[in-house]
């Protein structure tokens, strides 16, 4: 979980003239340290329908790895990166990072320059440091003193305010501009050491402040002073063996994420803390990272061993990541604040200020210390969710830590109807929520075998770590959908598979829109919401879960959702008391004036029964608001008296005739209440030009959550799971991996809704 971490072992080659490592269990290893503890520690062990281990919360090691809902208990040990010793006689740099700092009273922007240097000499090492930054004009030098033994030391150096400094800024707001930088130590004129790197400028502030009319307070990020709201996902560890994350899984995992319009990533308290590489990624894409501490859904203990290896665990990864402009904010813990708060563990009244103890001394006496005298430049917050300021106001434990008028919230609900916009919160930020899926039948194929492809089998269920999973998939997909029928069993499963992604895709797309409509009003005291975080990004394994990408890198449907809900600029719709409203929504720094196209067809004909095209109006920068409002009897109406369950409403921005971001679509009725909605007739040619593949599809009627597989073929399409509502459609297939027009010929299969039923 460490990366890159070091020991000293000069006591051991000095006493031994050896080195042996030796490994215990380490399932055996927590269990050995829960029973020494003089109070039980909650939860012993995780939910059965896990199948994990016991007492994870004794051990730091990857949270998930004794399992979790969405992963396999493999707790792995050993060596599993290059190893080596490194000897030297005078001095060792252990750690060098960088930070960037504004100086508001001078208008200036510094660097600060923190080595941490191993000595060994008897006396002061006397030194000198020379900095060059080519593009700022910097060539400095500096003396040093350093003293024996490990010690921390800090280096200034102040840009020219006259030099024009490019800053680092998330993706979608501007460039993610870095500097070259070298900084070579000198020793006496024999012993030099010279690091080279990039410096990032990027400052970042917290806002937690008043609301007109709201109580409670604000909750939202700014980047160079500028107001970002939050798009984006939670990341977990990629694979339960490191060993098997490469440059290239990283890169199209976060490269996925960008090309989904996304600029934040939560890395999620129950994983690692990732490979240099990825927050090297995550810098030069312009992903902002949330960075949790590994620590969730637990109590600890606060024994002075497990302490101290909190604190040299914190230490290393805070004097590792902390040059990386992407981290936007340390995050002490993943829903511990809640499990206190809210009694997960149904702890006995007369130890529950007990917890409460270990709770503030390991997040606030030891984590919270550490970060507040390690780093200056980016926020803290103690848990997530948390109510923020109110939550330090209360001694750092809410009595409601999901209180929509702070901070942020996690919210989960698989029983509600999730078209039913009203049921969602209206948070200051969504971090967490989300629906299962199932992944791709290409995905499950290479894990299975003919007799595990039912929906009700023992494979479905093992692999299915969450508790009645499978069964509230089904129910949520049953509120507005046939569910499958098919004398084939193989084909009835894999359509089960398709139907669930339907399910997840239209959910997620639905709170999230709701999300990002909230970002200027206030409604009953709740919204100005500033993030929406989905959960989750990726999976670890092949199963069901909440993410948007399989294990393998595959899109499902949620994700070429994404690209779309989160694009700069959209529109959105909903219904409140028979009335629809479009609101549209802007990133853009600028306003920008734009034209709304309103078309309502029928299910079964590509003419449309009437359009609407709005007159110009003014997006604000950063803003959403209502762009349009029609009673529901009135468009039906004016639309030749069509009815609910005959029509469908899609909907886009025009700027100067352009379509802005994608065409949206607003169902009049449930889909398996559709009168009209016919089987699908698409025939598909594919082509090839210079970048991508071709696919043409020519169809003869309207076709819900188009679904274009094929199979393995490596890549994405520029759209999938669409509204089919035109007679020619054309969609790209950008290849991640060579192939060719026959191996996509052979392997494309294409699925709608009303093909999953057969009457």
């Amino acid at each position: 979980m460490f990366n890159r971490y070091t020991v000293d072992i000069t006591q051991i080659i000095k006493q031994e003239n050896s080195l042996e490592i030796k490994f215990q269990s380490a399932v055996n290893w927590a269990e050995e340290r829960s029973t020494q503890h003089a109070y039980d520690i909650p939860p012993d062990c995780p939910p059965k329908v896990q199948n994990g281990d016991c007492h994870v919360n004794f051990i730091r090691k990857a949270q998930c790895s004794f399992s979790w809902d969405w992963g396999p208990s493999f707790p792995t040990q050993g060596i599993w990166k290059d190893i080596r010793i490194e000897a030297y006689n005078v001095v060792h740099l252990n750690y060098i990072s960088y930070s960037s700092i504004f100086d508001n009273t001078t208008s200036q922007w510094m660097v600060l320059i923190e080595p941490v240097f191993d000595t060994i000499t008897a006396n002061v090492l006397p030194g000198q440091v020379v900095i060059r930054i080519p593009q700022l004009q910097i060539d400095q030098s500096q003396d040093l003193s350093i003293v024996p033994g490990q010690q921390a030391y800090k280096i200034i150096v102040k840009i020219n305010k006259n030099a024009s400094v490019d800053l680092w800024w998330p993706n979608g707001y501007g460039l993610q501009t870095g500097y070259n930088m070298s900084v070579t130590f000198h020793f006496g004129g024999e012993y030099l050491i010279e690091k080279s790197t990039k410096v990032y400028f990027r400052t970042v502030e917290l806002v937690e402040e008043p609301i007109e009319g709201s109580p409670g307070l604000s909750f939202y990020i700014k980047i160079n002073g500028i107001p970002i709201f939050l798009k984006g996902s939670n990341w977990i560890p990629a694979d339960s063996f490191q060993d098997r994350v490469d440059s290239d899984k990283l890169r199209n995992l976060l490269q996925s994420a960008v090309d989904a319009n996304m600029n934040t990533l939560r890395v999620w308290g129950g994983g690692i803390y990732e490979s240099d590489e990825f927050y090297n990624i995550c810098d030069d894409l312009g992903i902002m990272v949330w960075q949790d501490f590994m620590f969730a859904c637990s109590l600890y203990p606060t024994d002075d061993w497990f302490l101290e290896t909190v604190r040299e665990e914190l230490i290393h990864q805070i004097r590792r990541l902390k040059s990386h402009p992407c981290i936007i904010v340390w995050s002490g813990n993943n829903e511990n604040e809640a499990a206190i708060a809210s009694d997960w563990f149904s702890l006995p009244s007369f130890m529950k200020e007990v917890y409460a103890k270990d709770y503030r001394i390991l997040y606030i006496e030891t984590i919270r210390e550490l970060v507040l005298e390690m780093d200056e430049t980016r926020p803290f917050i103690a848990s997530s969710p948390s109510n923020g300021k109110e939550t330090v106001k209360e001694n750092w434990i809410s009595k409601d830590p999901y209180d929509n008028h702070y901070g942020d919230v996690h919210y989960y609900n698989y029983m509600t109807d999730c078209w039913n916009w009203t049921s969602y919160p209206k948070p200051r930020l969504a971090s967490e929520y989300g629906f299962q899926s199932w992944p791709s039948f290409s995905t499950i194929y290479k894990v299975s075998t003919r007799k595990d492809w039912s929906y009700s089998g023992n494979f479905s269920t093992h692999r299915q770590h969450h508790d009645s999973g499978n069964e509230q998939m089904m129910f949520q997909a049953g509120l507005h959908y046939k569910m499958p029928v098919n004398i084939d069993p193989v084909k009835q499963f894999h359509d089960t598979l398709y139907l669930t992604q339907v399910m997840q895709a239209q959910c997620v797309k639905l709170q999230t829109e709701f999300y990002r409509r909230s970002q200027n009003e206030i409604v009953d005291g709740r919204g100005f919401t500033m993030g929406a975080l989905y959960w989750q990004l990726n999976d670890i394994w092949q199963a069901p879960s909440w993410s948007s990408i399989e294990y393998g890198g595959k899109w499902k449907m949620l994700h070429y959702y994404a690209k779309n809900f989160f694009a700069p600029v959209a529109a959105s719709a909903f219904e409140d008391q028979n009335t629809l409203n479009i609101y549209g929504v802007s990133d853009l720094l600028n306003e920008c004036s734009f034209k709304l196209a309103i078309n309502v067809y029928r299910w079964d004909s590509l003419v449309p029964v009437c359009k609407r095209l709005t007159n110009e109006f003014i997006l604000n920068a950063r803003s959403s608001g209502v762009i349009y409002t029609e009673s529901i009897a009135e468009l039906l109406s004016r639309c030749g008296n069509t009815t609910r369950q005959h029509s469908v409403i899609v909907f886009y921005l025009l700027h100067n005739g352009h379509i802005i971001g994608s065409k949206n679509w607003h169902f009049l009725s449930s889909l398996k209440e559709a009168e009209g909605l016919l089987k699908s007739n698409i025939t598909v040619s594919i082509s090839k030009d210079d970048t991508a593949y071709v696919f043409t599809l020519i169809s003869s009627n309207p076709a819900a959550f188009v679904w274009l597989d094929v199979w393995d073929n490596a890549g994405w399409f520029i759209d999938n799971g669409f509204l089919l509502t035109e007679e020619k459609t054309v969609v790209y297939f950008y290849a991640w991996e060579p192939t060719t027009i026959s191996n996509l010929e052979k392997s494309l299969h294409i699925s709608t809704i009303r093909d999953i039923y057969q009457q």
